[in-house]
C-alpha cells in the first residue's frame, strides 16, 4: 500500500495568510527551519496506478500537480477513483468544488457528513450542478473494498465540538478510517480529527502499522495564550499532544512502526523544525508529517 501525504497542516495552511504567530513569522522571514505547508488530506493506492482521496482540501489543485501519479493520462482521464470524508468541515471538503470539471465524482461520506455538505454548507449541492455526485454511505464498522488490493472500514470519532451547519445526527460526524491492504493485512490508520484518546480510539489503533494522526496543538491553551483565540484544542475539536490526556504519552505505549502527526496547526512549535518540542517527538520517535510525504507498508 502507498500513500501520499498531499498536505499536512490544519485549517489555513501554513503560513496561514493572516496570522503573526512565531511560526508564521519564521516561515516568511526564513529565519527558523521550517517547511510550509498546505491544508490536509492523503492519497492511497495498492499499484500506484489508482487512487483513492482521503479529504479534499482547499490545496487540492496544486496538491495534485506536485504529484505526478494523480496527473491525468493521456485521454484526460483523472487517476483520482473517489474522495474519503473523514468530517464535513471546510478546509476538509471545499477542494470537491474544485474536482467539478471531471466526468462525475464519488463521495464516501456519513449520513451525518452527506446531509451537512447537502442542506447545510451546500457543498454537494454547488457540486451537482456541474458534475455527477454518487454519494456511498459510509457505515462505521462496515468493511468496503476500494477497487482491486485496498479496503477501509471506518470508525466513529465522539465529538462535543459543535459543528457549523451540522444536522440533527450525532453520530458520524467526525469518523477515522482503517485502510486495509488486502494481500498483505498491512493497515494504516488515518485519523487527523479526534477530541479524545479513548479507550475505544486506542483499540482501533492497536495492531496498524502506521497511523496518520491529529497533530493539531502542542498544547490544549495554545490559542488562548497567544491571544489568537478563546478556545482551546478541544473546544476546536482537537486532543492536544501534551498535558493530561495528551495524544503523545498514549501514543508512546503502542507498538505502531510508524507514528506521524498530520493536520499541524500553524500555531503549533513543531513545525519549526530546531524547537525543544520537536526534538521531543524525535526522543520519542514520532514523524512530523510534510507535503509530500510517502509510506509504502
Amino acid at each position: 500500500m502507498f500513500t501520499r501525504v498531499l498536505g499536512s497542516a490544519a485549517g489555513g495552511g501554513f503560513p496561514q495568510w493572516n496570522c503573526a504567530c512565531p511560526q508564521c513569522r519564521a516561515a516568511r522571514s526564513g529565519s527558523r527551519p521550517c517547511i510550509p505547508r498546505s491544508q490536509s488530506s492523503i492519497a492511497v493506492s495498492a499499484d500506484r496506478k489508482e487512487w483513492f482521496l482521503f479529504n479534499a482540501s482547499p490545496d487540492i489543485q496544486s496538491q495534485i500537480e506536485a504529484f505526478d501519479d494523480l496527473h491525468p493520462d493521456d485521454g484526460s482521464v483523472t487517476r483520482m477513483q473517489s474522495v474519503m470524508l473523514t468530517d464535513a468541515e471546510l478546509d476538509h471538503t471545499l477542494g470537491l468544488l474544485l474536482m467539478r470539471e471531471g466526468r462525475g465524482l464519488e463521495v464516501h461520506a456519513t449520513e451525518s457528513v452527506y446531509e451537512t455538505l447537502s442542506t447545510g454548507t451546500g457543498v454537494l449541492r454547488t457540486l451537482e450542478a456541474y458534475c455527477p455526485v454518487t454519494w456511498k454511505p459510509v457505515v462505521p464498522g462496515d468493511e468496503v473494498m476500494l477497487g482491486e488490493g485496498l479496503s477501509y472500514r471506518a470508525f466513529d470519532v465522539p465529538t462535543t465540538k459543535r459543528m457549523r451547519f451540522a444536522g440533527a445526527a450525532e453520530n458520524g460526524r467526525v469518523v477515522g478510517y482503517t485502510i486495509t491492504d488486502t494481500s498483505s493485512g498491512q493497515r494504516l490508520v488515518y485519523l487527523p480529527c479526534v477530541q479524545e484518546l479513548t479507550p475505544g480510539i486506542l483499540a482501533e489503533l492497536a495492531g496498524s502499522s502506521a497511523l496518520l494522526i491529529d497533530g493539531t496543538c502542542w498544547s490544549d491553551d495554545e490559542m488562548p495564550s497567544l491571544g489568537l483565540a478563546s478556545k482551546t484544542s478541544r473546544d476546536m475539536g482537537h486532543v492536544p499532544i501534551t498535558g493530561p490526556g495528551g495524544s503523545l504519552e498514549l501514543l508512546s505505549r503502542l507498538p505502531i512502526e510508524r507514528k506521524i502527526y498530520i493536520h499541524i496547526n500553524n500555531t503549533n512549535p513543531i513545525l519549526l523544525d530546531d524547537s525543544p518540542e520537536r526534538l521531543h517527538l524525535d526522543r520519542h520517535d514520532i514523524g512530523v508529517a510534510v507535503d509530500g510525504l510517502e509510506l509504502e507498508i
